[in-house]
Parts: C-alpha cells; sequence; structure tokens
C-alpha cells in the first residue's frame, strides 16, 4: 500500500443477540465496515458466547438485563448470551462515529467495545 493510505482501525464489541441487527445498523451508517475502494461494505466478523458481568448498586448502576436479590440489596451476577462483533473502519473520523453510533444505539448502559488501530505490512 502507499503512504498516503488512511490508517485502519478495527472496532470490537459485545452485545446481546437481541441487539445486534440494531447496533451493526448504526455502525455502519457512519461507513464502517466499509473496505479500501467501496467494493465490500456493511462487512464484519462476529462470534457467540457468554458475557458476565454484576452491577454494582451501590455504584448507581442501572443495568438493562439485571435481577435485584430479594433483599434488594444488591445485583445477582449476570450470564448473558452476547455477540462479539468486529468491523473495520477505514479512518480515524469513522472509527470515532461508529464508535458514537454503537454507544447510541447499544442496550446496555456501558457497552464493551475496543478500537485498534492496524499496521500495514
Amino acid at each position: 500500500m502507499s503512504s498516503t493510505a488512511p490508517t485502519r482501525y478495527k472496532l470490537i464489541f459485545y452485545v446481546p443477540t437481541s441487539g445486534l441487527e440494531t447496533v451493526k445498523t448504526a455502525v455502519f451508517e457512519t461507513g464502517a465496515g466499509e473496505f479500501p475502494g467501496g467494493k465490500y461494505i456493511q462487512t464484519c466478523w462476529e462470534t457467540t458466547g457468554t458475557g458476565q458481568f454484576l452491577p454494582v448498586k451501590s455504584a448507581g448502576a442501572k443495568p438493562a438485563i439485571g435481577e435485584l436479590l430479594p433483599d434488594e440489596s444488591a445485583f445477582r451476577l449476570e450470564r448473558v448470551e452476547e455477540v462479539r462483533c468486529e468491523i473495520l473502519c477505514i479512518d480515524r473520523e469513522t472509527a470515532v462515529k461508529a464508535v458514537g453510533a454503537l454507544r447510541g444505539a447499544h442496550p446496555y448502559e456501558e457497552p464493551a467495545y475496543e478500537v485498534y488501530k492496524l499496521e500495514d505490512f
């Protein structure tokens, strides 16, 4: 690749299966998931697994998914079927917009995501 090629990023996020299509649609609308040259769009890689989290009531957690203990003093540990989704972003601006769209469309109070800067070899 030439040195003028844009810096690419990889957005990785976890979402319950019920919210996957909504979140992907929002992220794709930013231009994420497009390969350089535009021959392929809305591309991603997905795999399913189990996410685990324990909302902390005393810290003010307001989970979208969560069950209080019978005495309502704390939440139970949650285990949820989730999808790990990886999407290419062809430049930093697209990656920033994609994260904003992800945060806006995701059903969780605090979505789990990662962004990595990719290297050209």
